[in-house]
């Protein structure tokens, strides 16, 4: 059912190259004050989206927009801010001269663009910096002064295109915190693109992930990351623990031996999903032999690859203080909590979270 808080609404949106569809029938929606980050692998059709929304782009389907039909609206009459990721800064103007050009093109008088103009390089953590030239800002500064334009015009949607992309992981982390801070302040609705699965689990109040140009799974990053719909979105997130299954009572036979699986699941043939928190190691003599094939440290814990004798390799995490040694025989363990079961085939069931459809949230209103 159609929310009638949606701000966006796409409607069976389709864009063909030739014989390929880059967008197949894809339905989204997306509220009043909600941020929803569009993720995918390179080629999935995320960018498209964004470009249909914009008018940049041309579609079967329909694009709404404040319960407006957009179909025959020009891009620069359909109320939306873009941001790319290259930023498209104009050089051979000043800091804000470039703020003020979406304010020129609505016809601003002089004294609102410059009041405008200051509050939003205020906003952005930019004060006094509309004199300074577009070539002396580092990265992070013309991210915020790209952003800056494209709140000027006060849009009714902002659209962002791996806003971060060109920046160095640790400013990336940082803005983007920033970013979901601002626009909780000002009430912005937003629709980002992004490849980087962290950034938008920052950012977004809902994640949809798109697969061969669908929706594969939609739902708060909590509900994705936990409850990936799907293989592929399992494997997209990062999760390489996944094998063929059959699921009976409360456990599963694996190649890995039974596995316990979360009250309720369905019973039959699956594929299974064990994520690496979920990979408990005891002694040898308690559990799956494995041997310790390699260690990954990554910041907040350690990646131990385990080779068991005669079954698929597994991902285990641990603290650097447990992590056992390479060439170390372990045995190993699972918890249902962590144990996910997955569709038979790559695709997420009907109606399992693979909606397009908007979540409300409480946190700006």
């Amino acid at each position: 059912m159609a929310d009638a808080d949606a701000l966006l609404r796409l409607n069976s949106v389709t864009v063909r190259f030739g014989e390929r569809a880059v967008l197949d029938a894809v339905d989204l929606e997306v509220a009043e004050h909600e941020i929803v980050c569009v993720l995918g692998p390179s080629g999935s059709g995320k960018s498209t989206l964004l470009r249909v929304v914009a008018g940049l782009q041309e579609a079967s389907g329909r694009v709404l927009l404040a319960g407006e039909d957009q179909t025959s609206v020009p891009v620069h009459r359909r109320g939306v801010g873009l941001m790319f990721q290259d930023h498209q800064l104009f050089p051979q103007r000043d800091v804000g001269s470039n703020v003020a050009f979406g304010l020129r093109m609505h016809g601003e008088g002089r004294a609102g663009q410059a009041r405008k103009v200051e509050e939003l390089l205020d906003l952005v953590g930019l004060p006094g910096a509309q004199r300074r030239a577009v070539a002396s800002l580092s990265g992070g500064e013309q991210q915020r002064v790209a952003l800056a334009r494209a709140l000027a015009p006060q849009p009714k949607l902002l659209m962002l295109d791996e806003p971060l992309g060109q920046l160095d992981r640790g400013l990336r982390e940082r803005l983007v915190v920033e970013l979901r801070a601002l626009f909780g302040r000002l009430g912005t609705t937003v629709l980002a693109v992004t490849h980087d699965q962290g950034e938008a689990f920052a950012l977004a109040d809902r994640v949809v992930v798109m697969q061969d140009g669908r929706i594969a799974q939609a739902g708060s990053p909590l509900e994705v990351w936990q409850r990936p719909a799907s293989e592929f979105v399992a494997r997209f997130l990062g999760f390489d623990n996944v094998v063929g299954a059959t699921v009976s009572g409360a456990a599963a036979d694996t190649p890995w031996g039974k596995v316990p699986v979360p009250d309720g699941s369905p019973e039959g043939d699956c594929r299974l999903l064990v994520r690496p928190a979920g990979v408990r190691l005891v002694p040898p003599s308690d559990g799956l032999r494995c041997t310790v094939e390699a260690r990954t440290f990554r910041g907040t814990h350690v990646a131990v690859l385990l080779r068991p004798d005669d079954a698929p390799v597994l991902e285990a995490e641990c603290s650097l203080r447990d992590a056992p040694e390479q060439g170390t025989t372990v045995g190993v363990t699972f918890e249902a909590g962590d144990v996910v079961v997955l569709p038979p085939g790559g695709h997420p069931p009907q109606g399992a979270g693979s909606s397009g459809g908007p979540r409300k949230s409480g946190r700006r209103l």
